[in-house]
């Protein structure tokens, strides 16, 4: 498997505006754009840091893997993403060694990449997401 950077941290948070504002205007990074991923219930912001991106996460759901997140734990560090080149095999060999995963089959996430969880236990209480850019990235 190839990691290729990180690509974002993923920061849960209860609002929006307060946080775009510290980030945004407070820290002077740039908002890289927003959507909402139906899929997993979610809106997210990007901001630009560097080549990776730090991901505020807004649950849309009150049964949404965010908003469960939010009532256990509360706000903060959500996840960590590491872009790889191949999400299919990186996968494939994370199954191979028995690594316990999320996904077994990669998603679509936001800005129409392709994602797969590694599960917490995994990896010592990290939530760590694989993800893999389209090729026009």
């Amino acid at each position: 498997m190839k990691i290729k950077r990180i690509a974002h941290l993923g920061i849960a948070v209860k609002d929006l505006d307060p946080a775009k504002k510290l980030y945004g205007e407070n820290l002077c990074l740039e908002l890289g754009g927003e959507e909402v991923v139906e899929t997993q219930k979610v809106k997210v912001s990007f901001f630009k840091v560097g080549e990776s991106n730090l991901e505020l996460l807004l649950p849309t759901a009150p049964d949404s893997p965010v908003a469960k997140f939010l009532e256990t734990r509360g706000e903060g560090f959500h996840h960590l993403a590491l872009e790889v080149e191949d999400i299919d095999a990186a996968v494939a060999e994370l199954k191979a060694a028995g690594v316990k995963l999320i996904d077994e089959t990669p998603r679509e996430g936001a800005h129409h990449t392709r994602v797969a969880f590694i599960h917490p236990k995994a990896t010592f209480g990290l939530l760590v997401e694989l993800v893999q850019y389209p090729t026009s990235h």
